[in-house]
């Protein structure tokens, strides 16, 4: 049996949210660019509840903007799917299966773009969603004369423009929109694209002033791992349990957060907000960018070279460890916390690290330590640098956890370079591919033969980091230290002494 509209009535499972009556009368008040599990598992989740709720009250018109793929899954289950939730919070075991209603229609922009027009013209829409990647937030040739234009901001500026004429420019008939790709000022970006696009069309200047001034265009900011379909096994064991099955079945961890910058007019059109504390409406995003920045993807940064060279696979065997678990405690509340470039209160960093290890603990995602590893300086150099300049301008003691980590990096990135052009790293007789454009500078400088002239030459590279990290008092003594006893004993042991002397 087939997840569909027809088929709820005979689906009894225990356990299983079903959706709510009449939610399928509901008017279409989103217009969402983008089929990815990343929408579906966190803005599509959040209305779902809502609707839940009785709050929000409206539904989702999905378009799909590629020619890739099709949407033959949504029509065959009428946009149904099951998101299962599955994780840790508050170190103790969530599971949560729930059969989203969320979605009204999934429409193709290279086929469907007459009815997706006539969404535009629909007063019952009210707000504008995207994911298409960062990728698909950039200034590219096109027209609202194409049909359908190229681009997601042509796209957009096609549907604001004829939402204009329809409603004769009227302030009320404005939305908001709220971009979700992973770049900086999301928001503002998209805004720029769309006003350049308008004048390369040449639409008329009272156009351009009720884009200005009846649009929202809001940055935000997205936090979920939503690792998509489940495995086989997984599928196998879900569909025997509820008796039925999905074809578009996502799994995602328990924590969310979607930060949004907007003002009291925003929160209350985005009202599913109401109903998870995940949705934060507020003037400025940039502390949830900061602490996430920091304490989550600083963390993974600097605890990666230390657990791949301690033989864990995965975030969460590295999490069984003890000593593993005591040194990112420790790193996170004791060196990232205070040292973070912004006005973070630390009761609100200590909570958001106590949910950071609830995430790395989730047994249910298989995030591999390998694939953190991907472009490792660039992530050194963005998430860690500014951590380790700011701790000094109010300390002078070094910050030994990330030294430490420092120096597990740089062995990490210990390599040699393949005949077919790979950059090889070896550890216990095991070699892995380093995937870093700046690989060769790493296998250059561990052609020499001392590690004292490995650990000055990485840390005085001012291209790699835009500062002379030796002139940061002891800490270049520090990281050689580590680096010693990371090649002689190796970082397992390291995280075994250290928990041994608590």
């Amino acid at each position: 049996m087939i997840l569909s509209k027809n088929n709820l009535s005979n689906i009894n499972a225990l356990g299983l949210v079903m959706p709510p009556e009449g939610v399928f009368e509901l008017p279409e008040k989103v217009l969402q660019f983008g089929t990815g599990v990343l929408l579906r598992g966190l803005p599509d989740y959040y209305i779902d509840k809502a609707n839940r709720s009785g709050v929000f009250n409206g539904r989702v018109v999905v378009v799909k903007s590629t020619d890739t793929g099709s949407a033959t899954d949504f029509d065959k289950q009428d946009s149904l799917y099951t998101l299962s939730i599955k994780g840790i919070d508050n170190g103790a075991q969530v599971e949560e299966h729930i059969v989203c209603s969320a979605i009204s229609r999934v429409l193709s922009a290279g086929s469907d773009w007459e009815k997706i027009i006539k969404i535009a013209q629909s007063p019952d829409l009210k707000i504008v969603i995207s994911n298409t990647t960062e990728v698909g937030i950039q200034l590219v040739e096109d027209s609202i004369k194409n049909t359908p234009p190229v681009s997601f901001p042509g796209k957009l500026l096609a549907v604001l423009y004829e939402r204009y004429k329809t409603f004769n420019g009227s302030k009320e008939s404005g939305l908001v929109i709220v971009p979700t790709e992973l770049i900086v000022d999301n928001g503002k970006k998209l805004k720029g694209i769309v006003l350049e696009l308008a004048a390369k069309d040449g639409l008329e200047a009272e156009f351009v002033e009720w884009l200005n001034n009846a649009n929202y265009f809001c940055d935000s900011l997205v936090d979920r791992i939503v690792p998509g379909k489940p495995n086989a096994e997984l599928t196998a064991q879900l569909e025997s349990e509820f008796g039925y099955q999905d074809d578009l079945r996502i799994v995602s961890e328990v924590y969310s957060l979607w930060a949004i910058q907007g003002n009291n007019y925003v929160k209350e059109v985005l009202s599913f907000g109401q109903v998870d504390e995940g949705v934060v409406v507020v003037p400025d995003i940039e502390s949830y960018r900061e602490i996430k920045l920091r304490l989550l993807n600083g963390t993974h940064t600097l605890s990666c070279g230390i657990a791949f060279l301690s033989g864990f696979r995965t975030v969460k065997d590295a999490m069984d460890d003890a000593g593993f678990t005591h040194f990112i405690n420790q790193l996170m509340l004791k060196e990232i916390a205070p040292a973070i470039p912004y006005d973070i209160d630390y009761e609100h960093a200590s909570a958001f690290a106590g949910k950071v290890l609830d995430r790395f603990r989730n047994p249910s995602i298989d995030h591999q330590w390998i694939s953190i590893s991907a472009q490792y300086s660039s992530k050194i150099k963005g998430r860690v640098i500014p951590l380790l300049l700011n701790h000094y301008k109010s300390h002078s003691v070094v910050p030994e956890h990330i030294a430490l980590g420092f120096a597990a990096f740089i062995r990490f990135m210990k390599c040699k370079k393949s005949d077919d052009g790979k950059y090889i790293g070896t550890n216990h007789g095991i070699d892995y591919v380093i995937t870093d454009s700046q690989a060769d500078i790493f296998s250059e400088a561990w052609q020499k033969d001392d590690l004292h002239d490995v650990a000055y030459t990485l840390l005085n590279n001012t291209i790699l980091w835009d500062a002379d990290l030796c002139s940061l008092p002891g800490f270049k003594e520090a990281v050689l230290k580590h680096l010693q006893q990371v090649v002689a004993v190796g970082t397992k042991q390291i995280l075994a002494k250290e928990i041994a002397a608590v």
